[in-house]
């Protein structure tokens, strides 16, 4: 059993081609709408009735100021706990094939000295080439265990590992955890999958466009990020 989540900030172009492909893929879907416009968070709710998707609109439920990914893991690691289900994070910004998760779910069951905790669908641009966050796999021509920083672009938590750690133990003054998450997977004794023979369509922060300049113009990037405090890892 999985339980499949997508946290939505706007960019509803993006956001609406990727939650389509999961429920074209056969699999239902919780999307976490974190703050998004009032037009954006109504267009949400018209696809809930449409598609059968569940919609859980953060800014209802909390007054914390997004990002909030810390709320949604916590939120979902309960569900998953309570339901003995496995748990897929599958960012808006990210299209899906229609056997991705199919692929997520068997690799799970890989046989190695490591039980494991982590299983991720390695990203690729519109041209099929490897992209961000995965540059580093350009050398790696094979499914298999990988140490390296993972992230929750298109990525599966097995149930077992979401039982060894508690998400409420997260720092709450950081903005993204999947890096954190990955490297307490490698240290609490689980094996992270890398999936190269399982690619999916990455647009990197279609959502938060300001993050563009990580790659336009770096200097401006990491100014704003230090002196107004975003996208803390």
């Amino acid at each position: 059993m999985v339980h499949i989540i997508m946290p939505v900030k706007d960019s509803l172009q993006t956001a609406e081609e990727a939650i389509r492909a999961i429920v074209a893929s056969g699999y239902t879907l919780t999307v976490y709408d974190d703050n998004s416009t009032d037009e954006n968070a109504t267009r949400l709710d018209a696809l809930s009735e449409e598609l059968g998707i569940r919609v859980v609109h953060i800014g209802r439920e909390t007054d914390h100021p997004s990002p909030n990914y810390r709320w949604v893991l916590i939120r979902a690691q309960q569900e998953c706990l309570e339901q003995g289900a496995d748990l897929v994070i599958i960012e808006s910004d990210v299209v899906v094939r229609p056997d991705t998760i199919d692929k997520l779910i068997a690799g799970r069951q890989t046989k190695g000295e490591r039980p494991v905790g982590m299983v991720a669908a390695v990203t690729v641009n519109e041209q099929g080439e490897i992209n961000f966050p995965y540059e580093y796999a350009r050398r790696i021509h094979k499914d298999g265990g990988c140490r390296k920083r993972f992230s929750f672009c298109c990525t599966l938590l097995t149930n077992a590992f979401l039982h060894s750690y508690s998400f409420e133990l997260l720092d709450p003054t950081k903005s993204w955890y999947d890096v954190t998450i990955s490297h307490l997977s490698v240290k609490l004794g689980f094996e992270n999958l890398l999936q190269i023979s399982n690619p999916v369509v990455h647009k990197p922060h279609s959502s938060r466009p300001w993050k563009q300049l990580k790659y336009t113009n770096p200097l401006l990037y990491y100014w704003r990020k230090l002196t107004r405090h975003l996208d803390k890892i």
